[in-house]
């Protein structure tokens, strides 16, 4: 099959996660409860942290093993490179995450509506690369199969639910109409069909550097899990919901990833 279309129907379904949880501002009238919050924040971490082991760091050093390389070096100088990329984006890029009033990145002028969207978006960035690489790989069958790309997509769509509702709940709190929520929560996650398609692009292109790539969307994933997902999802003191939600996600990504491998 071809390679785009799998990337575009992987990410497609991430996609149409993301939509479901925007929708939330149609059925929840005050927002998330913050100890629910702090679940599904750790949820998504436990979940891309899964991810980024066994759905792309494995793979990359499978890779770069049957190509005849030293398998640490793209492992860790593309999870190295991955982190970089995301640090530089969030410290160059205006944004505001949910629940903060302290803006990062560069001064800006924007609207805290138009921050925060930019900040859930920078999340899909690596999650959408993620997608679209193992699909496209799985269509040349390298190094994975349809059955891992699954996993991986399914896994991505689960933690992209709460996320959806993390940019469109918050904006609805700033005076947005539910449809403006729901709409803006809905375009956050069209980053992540573009990413997986540059994925799939960059597979025909440069797949002599897979291994590299793997891990680049690795290292950019664990970026933003720690720095915003495992500290949101434990603000406050004496709570170890958070912690929960980190080890649910990360069983059930494993576990899709095991049984579908």
């Amino acid at each position: 099959m071809n390679p785009y279309l799998l990337a575009l129907i992987g990410t497609g379904f991430t996609f149409i996660c993301t939509s479901i949880g925007a929708s939330s501002v149609f059925f929840i009238k005050k927002g998330a409860h913050p100890d629910l919050q702090k679940v599904f924040m750790g949820f998504a971490a436990g979940i891309m942290i899964a991810a980024s082991i066994w759905s792309l760091l494995i793979p990359a050093i499978e890779m770069a093993e049957e190509n005849g390389n030293t398998a640490w070096i793209p492992a860790a100088g593309g999870f190295l490179l991955g982190g970089c990329f995301l640090w530089l984006l969030d410290t160059l890029l205006p944004h505001l995450h949910p629940g903060s009033s302290s803006p990062e990145g560069i001064n800006s002028s924007l609207k805290r509506s138009t921050m925060l969207f930019i900040a859930v978006t920078l999340h899909n960035i690596p999650e959408g690369m993620a997608v679209g690489l193992t699909f496209g790989m799985a269509s040349d069958t390298i190094a994975t199969t349809i059955a891992s790309a699954l996993a991986l997509g399914i896994g991505i769509g689960l933690q992209n639910i709460p996320e959806g509702a993390a940019i469109s709940l918050p904006l609805k709190e700033e005076g947005f109409s539910s449809k403006k929520a729901f709409l803006y929560g809905t375009l956050s996650g069209v980053v992540e069909p573009i990413s997986g398609i540059l994925g799939v692009f960059l597979i025909g292109s440069l797949i002599s550097v897979m291994p590299w790539l793997l891990s680049f969307a690795a290292g950019a994933m664990i970026y933003v899990v720690a720095e915003e997902l495992i500290p949101e999802a434990n603000k406050t003191e004496h709570s170890n919901l958070g912690t929960i939600g980190v080890m649910i996600g990360f069983v059930i990504m494993m576990t899709l990833d095991i049984a579908l491998a």
